[in-house]
């Protein structure tokens, strides 16, 4: 019993714990009747999901939580209510979602709430589709995003202190907390709405830099209006830092130990106890291994929980995609950014597609349910189009004059202190900075590369300064007085948790030397590749590719697409290493180190006829860009 726990990555050791917690008295499932309990059912209400001895219960009756992880943010628009459809079809009663402030105030003070971040429209399909919701609003909500979620202009601040109540943080969540919890209050369990728990913040026993923090933002949700069940969430070893007085613990499936239950208990005595994140595998990162799970190791921890009374909430049901260079990085290994797909091995893939895992999670969670019949959901299609043969091409060099909008600077500026966006800095994509020298020597970056950066003299590419390589020896031609050096760097991704989150600036974050000198002056390019950057209008001086050209280039092509358009994976095989568009919309990053081989291209996102493709490419370009019905994410 309890294998599940004894999985390297978690080892829960819980048989021990079934005898500490004594949650089940006999061996046999008993079988849920929840099907009355369902948002379109309870009109009348008057008590939400509450903690009673070892089990929830919702307007008095007995409740099991069974959710699934979906991120709106990850998943297109118009794919959101089939996405749902397929959770409520599989058995789920409840949908955990997690809202990301950088996505939602990208600048200081501008709040987008409007088609992929229509939070609402989210939540309110989620209802339609006869699933409660827990919210996870933050304001740090990990999720192997870029700086968990935070948005990157609090870090223009050098003093910051991210996770505390530093006044410049505070005041940032508070005009943030402002805007969108009243939103979400309305749509509350008592309010009849879906939302029936809120988790405040996220892991933060992991983090745990300010004692104070977290009663500040249980005080910031409460004031504002939220009076539904409230949660913490963190892994055993970090549970009693991260909980709050009156508020429910929750675990994740990460470090947990016999020691685990036991704080538990001191904690809440014999309450029910929620896997808040159950899982498989972790997100990919490039230039590893392709993680993968164990459908039948799945099913055998379901059950062991089940027979154990756990609530859970599967994490993700459908992971979906990184689109816009949102995904974050890991450093417990190395400095290691995540991949585009989040397919994370998901029970839906991240075109949508159901996997042999859901189909065994929907057989068991009707086995031990009594539900409504549900009409399944048809599979997604996927489609591969016909290969785009005719491409155009532009050097970022030719590109460079058409950027109005440059800075001048004594000494390198980070992408956070850069004067854009109205003040709010530069938050994802490339940097390119610009000087001139008159010697060649040995240039040293002292670790202030972050966090990779290509350098060009006169044009021509010399070498690589990141986060492993620190030094680079010019050599200058002799027959020119001065040289343009170049240096583009990328943001590969902000640690997506950790202490070190307070010192994620990107870009040239200190001098860089040449010899013993600090190199003066620079002129800087802001290349973000956001969707606004790439929907500009593209000089007219593109070229045919007629055989692989040298990057760092911009590439042009048109795709025919059938009336309605569908999905489809972009290969990038015989491409080096860049960033994709389509119709003005970033669908991410490619990289031909891996793991990943195929970016999703959503059909929602094309149109009917011509759409434009664009394509920076760093190293080197194809003459070819072929699709295909599968996506490769690696072996």
């Amino acid at each position: 019993m309890w294998a599940f726990l004894g999985r390297p990555e978690c080892v829960l050791c819980l048989s021990s714990a079934l005898c500490a917690m004594a949650l089940l008295s006999n061996n046999e499932f008993s079988r849920l009747n929840q099907t009355h309990l369902t948002p379109l059912l309870l009109i009348n209400r008057k008590v939400g999901l509450q903690v009673k001895d070892s089990q929830f219960t919702l307007e008095g009756f007995p409740f099991r939580i069974i959710s699934g992880t979906i991120d709106y943010f990850r998943i297109p628009r118009n794919s959101w209510r089939l996405s749902l459809r397929k959770m409520q079809a599989g058995g789920f009663n409840t949908l955990t979602t997690h809202i990301p402030w950088n996505l939602h105030e990208p600048a200081v003070g501008q709040f987008y709430f409007t088609e992929n971040t229509d939070l609402i429209a989210f939540i309110t399909m989620a209802s339609q589709s006869g699933l409660w919701v827990i919210l996870c609003p933050g304001p740090y909500i990990g999720s192997d995003l870029d700086l968990g979620g935070l948005p990157s202009w609090l870090l223009k601040d050098p003093k910051m202190k991210l996770r505390t109540t530093y006044k410049g943080f505070t005041k940032a969540m508070n005009r943030y907390f402002d805007n969108l919890i009243p939103k979400i209050a309305k749509f509350q369990y008592k309010k009849g709405g879906p939302i029936i728990a809120v988790q405040v913040e996220n892991e933060y026993g992991s983090y745990y830099m300010d004692k104070k923090y977290m009663a500040y933002v249980k005080t910031a949700l409460v004031s504002r209006g939220i009076d539904e069940l409230l949660m913490t969430a963190d892994d055993g070893v970090s549970l009693t830092k991260g909980h709050l007085e009156n508020v429910l613990a929750t675990v994740h499936m990460k470090n947990i130990k016999k020691e685990t239950f036991e704080d538990l208990r001191s904690i809440q005595g014999k309450s029910p106890i929620l896997m808040m994140v159950y899982t498989t595998k972790s997100f990919d990162t490039w230039g590893t291994l392709h993680q993968t799970g164990d459908a039948q190791m799945l099913l055998k921890d379901i059950r062991e929980m089940f027979h154990l009374g756990f609530s859970l909430n599967f994490y993700m049901f459908q992971g979906g995609t990184n689109f816009g260079l949102i995904g974050g990085a890991q450093s417990s290994e190395g400095y290691k950014p995540v991949v585009t797909s989040y397919d994370y091995n998901a029970l839906v893939s991240e075109g949508g597609e159901y996997t042999l895992q859901y189909r065994e999670f929907q057989r068991f969670f009707h086995s031990v349910t009594d539900s409504h019949l549900t009409v399944q959901p048809k599979t997604t299609q996927m489609f591969a189009y016909q290969p785009v043969t005719l491409l155009y091409f532009m050097t970022l060099w030719e590109f460079l004059p058409n950027l109005v909008k440059t800075t001048k600077s004594s000494k390198p500026l980070s992408m956070e202190q850069l004067r854009v966006n109205e003040g709010s800095g530069q938050s994802f994509g490339y940097i390119l900075y610009e000087t001139v020298i008159f010697s060649g020597g040995l240039i040293t970056s002292r670790g202030h590369i972050r966090d990779r950066g290509q350098v060009f003299l006169d044009n021509i590419y010399v070498g690589l300064l990141d986060q492993s390589n620190s030094e680079l020896l010019l050599y200058k031609d002799l027959s020119k007085k001065s040289q343009i050096l170049r240096i583009l760097v990328e943001n590969q991704g902000r640690l997506t948790s950790g202490q070190d989150i307070n010192k994620e600036r990107k870009g040239l974050t200190g001098d860089i030397y040449l010899d013993k000198s600090p190199l003066r002056p620079f002129k800087i390019y802001s290349l973000e590749m956001k969707n606004i950057f790439i929907q500009r209008e593209f000089p007219n001086s593109w070229q045919r590719v007629t055989s692989q050209v040298q990057g760092p280039a911009f590439f042009l092509s048109y795709l025919k697409a059938e009336d309605p358009p569908q999905d489809t994976f972009m290969k990038i095989q015989g491409w080096g290493k860049g960033v994709i568009s389509i119709n003005g919309r970033s669908l991410g990053r490619y990289w031909n180190i891996g793991p990943q081989e195929t970016v999703f291209v959503p059909g929602s996102w094309l149109q009917p006829g011509v759409n434009k493709i664009i394509m920076f490419e760093e190293l080197k370009g194809d003459v070819k860009i072929h699709f295909s019905t599968k996506a490769q994410l690696g072996h």
